[in-house]
């Protein structure tokens, strides 16, 4: 039931039920205006978009703490992903704003600002990601007929050119890593992600068989560890080369099931930082392969079980550009695609 009457003094007043049968009303000082408004309104009523007015008051900060605490499952490294997301670009821009306010040119302006600050394209699109996905969950919970953000002009992700390391390169990076040879080489010839091979147990490697069951991986979130499912969440199976054999099989020798199979000096566990800045950075500089041209390959870094010498003595710092990414792993995980890789 919708309606328009005017008042004494002269100000027209329309009204109508939503579904629900709540009453709302707005007052106008032109008749067009509120027959604009009523016929708005009762338009989404009949073809079922309609949304309560006052749900939609909610602030994007507001209801993106919401949906964040809605997502149990997600995996720590993801969720810690977002709350950056949010806290860094998401909430100073978006934070106080009602999630009904939001339109898609605002949300494009917002985009180019990030973009003049210097923010990498592959960033903005994901802090877009977010911020589209907490007004879908908007949609879904009926407080929005549609995503304002939905359709905004994205800036375009221009990836590097990818460059695979040859056996021999990968040979010269292992003999410069010294002591974290095993943990270079198991990087670069089982495919393995960092987080998957610092979780790895001494019981989920079976020599026999020549298969390591990669079943859990560890992350770093806001400096503490986490332990959780691989990236894909379903365990696999992995072959283990024959030349990494004997060396394994002094790893594991005499050590219980549920111990890391490669732990840092102290016997924690691998720090992804720690084998960067020690090892992979200084490895490469002494006679690695990465010195020459960027390379993107997926990530990994680690620091072995056993080692003696200090690694406290300055170093100089590597050229990073030249590592494509900071995440030696990366890099080396990428010589599996290579002929004549070892297996």
């Amino acid at each position: 039931m919708a309606s328009i009457k005017r008042r004494a003094d002269g100000v027209w007043r329309a009204r109508y039920r939503d579904p629900a049968g709540k009453e709302h009303a707005r007052h106008f000082s032109r008749k067009v205006d509120a027959q604009r408004w009523l016929d708005e309104v009762t338009s989404t009523v009949v073809t079922g978009t309609y949304t309560d007015p006052a749900l939609s008051r909610v602030t994007v900060g507001e209801w993106g703490r919401r949906w964040l605490d809605g997502h149990a499952a997600l995996k720590p490294s993801t969720r810690g992903r977002y709350e950056s997301l949010m806290r860094c670009h998401i909430e100073p821009r978006w934070g106080t704003t009602s999630i009904r306010a939001v339109n898609v040119a605002d949300v494009e302006s917002w985009l180019a600002d990030m973009m003049a600050r210097g923010l990498a394209a592959s960033s903005v699109r994901q802090a877009y990601r977010v911020l589209s996905l907490i007004l879908e969950h908007a949609v879904r919970a009926g407080r929005l007929p549609r995503n304002p953000a939905g359709g905004a002009s994205l800036p375009r992700a221009h990836p590097r050119d990818k460059r695979f390391l040859s056996h021999a390169e990968v040979q010269r990076l292992t003999t410069a890593a010294g002591d974290y040879r095993l943990v270079v080489e198991m990087l670069a010839f089982t495919g393995l992600r960092f987080g998957e091979l610092a979780a790895l147990r001494v019981g989920r490697v079976d020599l026999l068989r020549r298969r390591l069951e990669i079943a859990e991986s560890v992350t770093e979130v806001n400096g503490a560890t986490v332990f959780g499912t691989p990236k894909t969440h379903h365990r696999r199976s992995v072959p283990i080369p024959r030349s990494l054999i004997d060396e394994l099989a002094q790893v594991v020798a005499g050590r219980a099931p549920g111990e890391l199979l490669f732990t840092s000096p102290e016997g924690g566990i691998l720090r992804v930082g720690n084998f960067r800045k020690r090892v992979f950075d200084r490895a490469a500089l002494r006679g690695g392969p990465a010195r020459a041209h960027p390379a993107r390959a997926p990530a990994h870094r680690g620091q072995p079980r056993g080692v003696r010498r200090s690694e406290r003595q300055s170093r100089p710092t590597p050229p990073r550009a030249c590592l494509g990414r900071d995440d030696p792993g990366r890099l080396l995980r990428a010589v599996r695609r290579r002929p004549g890789c070892r297996r």
